[in-house]
């Protein structure tokens, strides 16, 4: 249980750290627990498993790494550990809730729901990264590492 409960810290500090604009971290941690609060208003669900569903389900397990081989440039697709893939999920996040005009503790919470329904724009962009990795999962054999 400890060991959850570490690794939920974990993911809401780094969360909040790639929230956070100009170092102003008490502002990204409001709008990060007023988001929770609209998802806990909105759907009676409670707002951290909703964020972690919604992390895990936009979080790509493969990437596509550019390699050069003779003259031309090939994408490989690179199994990503988990650091980084939970780093890529959060940026992705983050990134479709500002997109969306207005407040952003609302649509903070709006991308959340959508992608712990495995809905919008991240999970589409998970999707998308996935499927072009599959396309040129034919060179892996040039991947080096």
């Amino acid at each position: 249980m400890l060991d959850s409960k570490k690794k939920a810290q974990y993911l809401t500090r780094k969360f909040v750290n790639h929230l956070m604009v100009d170092g102003k971290k008490e502002k990204a941690e409001k709008i990060f627990l007023e988001s929770l609060n609209y998802i806990y208003k909105k759907e009676k669900k409670e707002g951290m498993a909703t964020f972690f569903q919604a992390l895990e389900n936009s979080k790509p397990l493969i990437e596509v790494r550019s390699v050069r081989r003779g003259g031309a440039t090939y994408q490989v697709p690179v199994p990503l550990q988990e650091k980084r893939s939970l780093s890529l999920g959060m940026k992705w996040l983050i990134d479709a809730a500002r997109k969306k005009g207005g407040s952003a503790s609302l649509n903070l919470c709006i991308t959340l729901l959508e992608a712990s329904k495995n809905q919008g724009d991240c999970v589409k962009k998970r999707e998308s990264l996935h499927m072009i990795a599959l396309k040129n999962r034919s060179f892996t054999h040039f991947r080096w590492f």
